[in-house]
């Protein structure tokens, strides 16, 4: 797949959107239900200080960035002195062949998966498909989607948000089931559909949450329990990770394991926390007997050295989109990028380049909710701001937008346009007044007015209330 998700310009993606009245249903659904979950753990850590927590958990993984390269070199000697085989890609078409080449060289006819961002960013599915090799996703959610053609992820921990039960019945119809749309149901069909196909796999593929410099250890963090079967079952076994999913020691790993799970779904922990350390023992029952860590860079060097390196602290847990009022208005595919929200934002220009991406950052409003939230102590409103300032300053920006803002910028830093402006507006809007709120498709206005209300103008300025009041006394 890669990162971007379709060649629809971002117009067409956020309209599309815009009017998927349940999708925009279910992300409210979703932030509602996962932020008091959230705000229920978190109070429950240690002496409660959850800013305590996000501090040390930052320091943890900007000491790992800051020496990025004696950790790697340490992870990946402690993989080979485990058995295994490491492999560094400079870019996402390098780690993809290197794994494709590795199933042809190993006859290899069925591959198993876990769910994982960066092998959806080094689009491996389709690289072995076209190889003739059989794939299969085994997260419930990655599973719906690739029975809905591929159908893109919109949420970086629940892919398949953006569909209904209703839609994924429809879907499972065209594999062969013939029940209602009931959720335990269709777990059940999926879960049956899928036992088959680990202990027929040659292969198993998953990610990395983190790696574990000192001892070569890979760690993996889920709720189903397919990524266990996935390292259990198939004896060839492969994990790719982002170069920057290192971490120090065990003890740096506690730490971010303890709030992953609290800020990804409100949960003291998931089901299993998994560690793999290369080839198992000669003699085991299962295990891997072959096993390769594939390191992807694919512009990650370039963001290390750049004013945005921050965003390579990332613990991918998804509480910034899980906060973010934009994201919950659009959902994750407006964003054309398997990185949505905040995140995405941040992230998608830096690994992709701004002309197809140059929207992203004025997906904000800059509340600074996702940094009070995110559990790596990211700054994430502030590298949003300056993904702004850049656009701005290369003039990338559209010549709309531009000119949109130049004009904000005249009236806004001269006294007397701003109080022409705001004396004249009550009298311009008034033709379009109803019930003391703008009409609905009003010209310039309607991509507002279509999904909410807009406010009327007051036809007195609150500067001239200020001064009136001060005047008589009442302050």
């Amino acid at each position: 797949m890669g990162i971007k998700i379709n060649d629809q310009s971002f117009k067409e993606n956020l309209g599309k959107n815009l009017n998927d009245d349940f999708m925009r249903a279910a992300m409210v659904k979703a932030q509602d239900l996962i932020n008091n979950n959230r705000t229920n753990v978190l109070s429950q850590l240690g002496d409660g200080n959850f800013q305590e927590w996000q501090k040390l958990s930052g320091e943890v993984r900007g000491h790992a960035l800051e020496n990025l390269d004696f950790y790697l070199n340490q992870f990946a000697e402690n993989v080979v002195k485990n058995g295994g085989n490491v492999f560094f890609a400079k870019d996402a078409k390098e780690a993809s062949k290197y794994i494709t080449n590795l199933a042809i060289e190993r006859d290899v006819k069925k591959v198993v998966k876990a769910k994982s961002m960066v092998t959806e960013e080094i689009g491996i599915n389709h690289d072995l498909i076209d190889a003739g090799i059989d794939v299969m996703e085994t997260d419930l959610a990655e599973y719906i989607l690739q029975l809905d053609d591929w159908n893109p992820p919109s949420h970086m921990v629940v892919p398949s948000l953006h569909l209904n039960k209703t839609q994924i019945r429809d879907v499972f119809a065209k594999n062969g089931y013939t029940g209602e749309d009931i959720p335990e149901d269709l777990a059940a069909f999926s879960r049956a559909e899928l036992r088959n196909e680990f202990v027929t796999a040659d292969m198993g593929i998953y990610g990395c949450n983190f790696a574990i410099a000192e001892s070569g250890a890979i760690t993996l963090i889920s709720n189903e329990g397919n990524i266990d079967l996935c390292t259990s079952a198939p004896e060839l076994q492969v994990s790719v990770m982002g170069m920057e999913r290192i971490v120090a020691t065990y003890e740096d790993a506690d730490i971010c394991i303890s709030l992953l799970a609290r800020s990804a779904v409100g949960a003291k922990s998931t089901s299993y926390t998994t560690f793999v350390n290369g080839i198992t023992e000669e003699g085991a029952a299962d295990g891997a007997k072959e096993f390769h860590v594939v390191i992807v860079d694919n512009g990650r060097s370039k963001v290390l050295k750049s004013q945005f390196k921050e965003v390579l602290q990332c613990i991918r847990c998804a509480a910034c989109l899980n906060i973010c009022p934009v994201y919950r208005q659009v959902g994750g595919h407006s964003y054309n990028s398997i990185y949505s929200g905040p995140l995405g934002v941040v992230l998608t220009p830096l690994l992709e380049g701004y002309d197809d991406f140059k929207e992203l950052p004025h997906m904000c409003s800059l509340c600074g909710a996702c940094t009070e939230v995110c559990p790596a102590n990211i700054p994430l409103h502030s590298l949003i701001h300056e993904h702004k300032r850049v656009l701005a300053e290369e003039k990338k920006d559209s010549a709309f937008w531009g000119a949109s803002m130049s004009g904000a910028g005249m009236v806004l830093s001269r006294p007397w346009m701003y109080k022409l402006g705001t004396s004249v507006a009550p009298l311009i809007t008034k033709p379009l007044m109803e019930d003391g709120k703008i009409k609905k498709g009003v010209s310039v206005l309607k991509g507002w007015t279509d999904k909410r209300d807009m406010p009327a103008f007051e036809n007195e300025r609150f500067r001239d209330w200020y001064a009136s009041r001060s005047k008589g006394g009442n302050k």
